[in-house]
């Protein structure tokens, strides 16, 4: 829980240090700032800092702990490969975020998992060196227990991970809402599926689900996704199946 406060409060921070993001100024990236100040404008937020990763492979995340200390990240390769309509709904889709407290909703959930972790941890081993009776009436008890014991945790990150997926969604709708636009976004999220399969960014679990699009994990790192399959989004804003969408 100690860990989880600290990182509501100190992960923008965190986040763009590790992709070694750069802030900029209206002058430095005027195509990007523009976009942002009038979506900002039009959703009612405070203006974010704006931030480039030098990065090619395209994605972007926003953090900080509320709608006035927020952050928006793009990487190089993102401002490289949409156009102007695709690049506002993936802004959009960030400030939804932003708007919808998702980094508080996230930080919460990653609570409550802990929480539920600690104290079947602390079961588990109560029971393991507390002991428990075993004569034959109980002994099938004590192991039904232990077993929860031990499946809690694991549906308790499930959870997480499903609440993680939701808020994608949500995003996805709350920009498209603000745009006015649901295919412009959807063409993003098409582009940057297919090209960050070429060039991958190499993201650590804790903070792919900050992405806009599912990092690259590798490992069992892909078993446990943050984001919804790419597809399905494109469908959601559209209401057409992905394929045919984007023909």
């Amino acid at each position: 829980a100690v860990l989880n406060f600290v990182s509501y409060f100190f992960s923008d921070k965190l986040a763009l240090a590790m992709y070694r993001a750069q802030p900029v100024t209206r002058e430095e990236l005027p195509r990007a700032y523009q976009i942002v100040e009038r979506l900002t404008q039009k959703i009612g937020l405070s203006m974010p800092k704006i931030y480039v990763i030098p990065n090619d492979s395209p994605n972007a995340f926003a953090t900080g702990r509320n709608p006035s200390h927020a952050s928006v990240a793009v990487t190089q390769g993102i401002l490289n490969l949409l156009n102007d309509e695709e690049l506002e709904g993936v802004l959009a889709h960030e400030l939804g975020h932003v708007r919808n407290r998702d980094i508080l909703i996230s930080s919460i959930a990653a609570t409550v998992a802990g929480a539920i972790t600690y104290v079947s941890e602390i079961g588990r081993w109560g029971m393991i060196f507390g002991g428990y009776e075993r004569d034959d009436n109980n002994r099938g008890g004590g192991i039904g227990a232990l077993f929860m014991l031990i499946l809690a945790p694991i549906a308790a990150f499930m959870i997480q991970l499903a609440i993680s997926r939701s808020r994608e969604y949500q995003a996805d709708e709350t920009g498209a809402h603000f745009t006015g636009n649901p295919y412009a976004l959807a063409s993003a999220l098409s582009k940057l599926d297919a090209y960050s399969k070429r060039v991958p960014l190499q993201a650590t679990p804790s903070t792919a689900h900050l992405f806009i699009i599912q990092p690259f994990l590798g490992g069992f790192g892909s078993l446990f996704m943050t984001h919804p399959p790419i597809a399905k989004r494109i469908e959601r804003l559209t209401g057409r199946p992905a394929e045919f969408t984007m023909q």
